[in-house]
């Protein structure tokens, strides 16, 4: 069983970074992390290419490493051993989450309820609510 955690680094994210990493360590689960990077970004030969350069690049495996650490910090809670995965997508973000989340066969989708590009948004933000309507898995938006 596995379960992917979409992240922006924002505190919502988090949220579901530790929501998910909850439900792997109960279930004997392991944990996919995804960041997608900018919709200019573009995969050329195998390689990120971006506008912004390698900065991008290195935010983002920043990102997936907080992540990823945040993940392990609960898994000790529970007192298990968390397989945790990162990946760096790129293009549009709900897009590239379901596609993903197609390709790896994961069994449930996280996301956080509103991201940092979304924090205008009184409501569910604009990737969560595009990410259920796209996604073939269940999808848990946690706030």
């Amino acid at each position: 069983m596995s379960f992917l955690v979409a992240t922006d680094g924002s505190e919502e994210a988090d949220s579901a970074v530790q929501y998910a990493a909850k439900q792997a360590a109960l279930l004997n689960a392991s944990v996919e992390i995804v960041h997608v990077l900018t919709p200019q970004a573009e995969l050329v030969e195998g390689e990120i290419v971006l506008p912004g350069g390698a900065k991008a690049i290195e935010t983002g495996t920043e990102l997936l490493a907080a992540a990823a650490d945040l993940a392990a910090t609960v898994a000790t809670t529970y007192d298990t051993d968390l397989t945790v995965e990162t990946e760096l997508l790129t293009g549009r973000p709900a897009a590239a989450i379901t596609e993903y989340a197609t390709e790896s066969g994961v069994d449930a989708i996280y996301v956080g309820h509103r991201g940092l590009s979304e924090q205008q948004h009184a409501a569910v933000g604009s990737v969560a609510k595009s990410v259920v309507d796209r996604a073939t898995t269940p999808v848990t938006i946690i706030k």
